[in-house]
């Protein structure tokens, strides 16, 4: 299928597409504005058309993928660092340089429309510095890129970075971080598992163990073959995982909480669970929603905080996948690196800690609680469990057997936890960082 390069195609209007990017970036960076909902609520990247939407999202992640390298060659550039006002002309830099190290856009487009977007503004008088600044990077790109561990490194932030060595070593930490600097491919999961290989040759995408469907990434997910029909639905191979966990749960009571957008609610109802699907956000629900009526499943939508919530009867079994940072999903969400910090995840460890609580007391005796994050948190995964058990919460854990995730033997630790980290698979393309755990209701 042939597919188009937002990086090389000509915007119609390339400075109102790069306007935007500095505008997006801006929130991002100084607001901490989650990317996507930016992009959501902008009515100027709904107005583009498909190719130039495909250009402002590769050069926002790219710069956001890159921020470390792209800064660490502005800072051998500028002999003297730029006043605190000119936000403006470090973020008009900053996509420049992604441009010309990055995404092989030709050196006149990207020094010339850098210049233009300074040119006229309040930061007028920095035009001559973008232009110098940006033909030296044209002329010496090779030699001021970092090398690929450098890169790894000055990419990541420093709390996560010494977060990631402290709890899986530096080797590790390095492959994670490595990866983050890839994009990610397009992963599917089937309502008929069965039809994996018809599937797979029409969409050209491979099938990975566990019966997951992948293929590279490109072109509108709308015009791909079986997504009208509702064959399938986007899901990382990572976040396939939790729902399986369950075993059978066939004609069984099964909670989703925290359910939206619903990949795990959809997974559960084709595996021919009776599911309800609790979540706190009616928007959010309402995609599920959709997502339901596309792929014809049928499943009980409760908008209520998962935390107070109670049904009329006990629960067979509850996947929680609880509200978490994210870090375990950079390689398809670069913000979240520059967007969070370590308060966030003390504020959510607490959350998750009501969630887990909750979670244990819509189970009947023996039912099972399968508890995720996709995290590479340390205080999200086991030390919430942890938490939980010290705390008196009537639940006991599961041991999780490593020939339950085909491929995956070595995410199983000593505990039978599991622990994806996004370099597992890396030459396919790696997976998401999620912790899960499997706990059973005590009588």
């Amino acid at each position: 299928m042939p597919r188009s390069d937002p990086a090389t195609d000509v915007a119609a209007d390339p400075l109102a597409s790069r306007r935007l990017v500095l505008q997006v970036l801006d929130a991002v960076l100084r607001r901490a504005q989650p990317l996507e909902d930016t992009l959501a609520r902008h009515a100027a990247f709904a107005a583009l058309d498909t190719r130039d939407r495909g250009f402002v999202r590769l050069l926002l992640a790219t710069v956001l993928r890159r921020l470390g390298e792209i800064d660490a060659v502005l800072a051998a550039c500028l002999e003297k660092g730029l006043p605190e006002t000119a936000r403006l002309v470090v973020d008009t830099l900053r996509i420049g340089v992604a441009q010309l190290l990055f995404l092989d856009t030709p050196a006149h487009a990207a020094v010339d429309t850098s210049v233009r977007l300074v040119a006229g503004s309040p930061q007028d008088r920095f035009k001559g510095v973008v232009n110098g600044v940006l033909r030296r990077v044209a002329r010496e790109g090779a030699s001021l890129r970092a090398d690929a561990v450098d890169a790894a490194r000055l990419n990541t932030p420093a709390w996560l970075w010494q977060s990631w060595t402290a709890a899986y070593g530096e080797e590790a930490a390095q492959a994670v971080a490595a990866q983050h600097l890839c994009e990610a491919p397009l992963d599917f999961s089937l309502r008929d598992p069965a039809t994996a290989a018809s599937w797979a040759a029409q969409l050209d995408a491979d099938i990975l163990p566990g019966g997951t469907l992948r293929r590279a990434a490109g072109g509108r997910i709308e015009d791909l073959p079986g997504y009208a029909g509702g064959a399938w639905w986007v899901q990382d191979a990572a976040a396939a995982l939790p729902a399986r966990l369950l075993g059978d749960v066939a004609g069984r009571a099964v909670v989703d909480l925290c359910a939206a957008p619903g990949g795990k609610t959809l997974q559960l109802l084709a595996m021919g669970a009776q599911v309800t699907a609790v979540d706190i956000s009616a928007r959010r629900l309402a995609r599920l929603a959709d997502n339901l009526r596309r792929t014809q499943l049928t499943a009980a939508l409760v908008t209520a905080d998962a935390a107070r919530w109670q049904p009329t009867a006990a629960a067979d079994a509850v996947l929680l996948d609880a509200p978490c940072s994210a870090t375990g999903t950079l390689r398809r969400h670069p913000d979240i690196a520059r967007t969070k910090r370590p308060a966030d995840i003390a504020r959510l460890a607490a959350v998750q800690d009501r969630l887990v609580a909750a979670a244990a007391g819509l189970l009947r005796p023996g039912g099972l609680l399968v508890y995720a994050v996709c995290s590479l948190q340390p205080e999200e995964g086991p030390q919430r469990v942890a938490a939980a058990l010290r705390a008196g919460v009537p639940l006991e854990a599961v041991p999780i057997a490593p020939d339950e995730l085909p491929g995956l033997a070595d995410a199983v630790g000593p505990a039978g936890d599991v622990r994806t980290l996004p370099s597992f698979w890396a030459a396919r393309g790696g997976m998401d960082g999620f912790y899960i755990a499997r706990l059973r209701r005590r009588g």
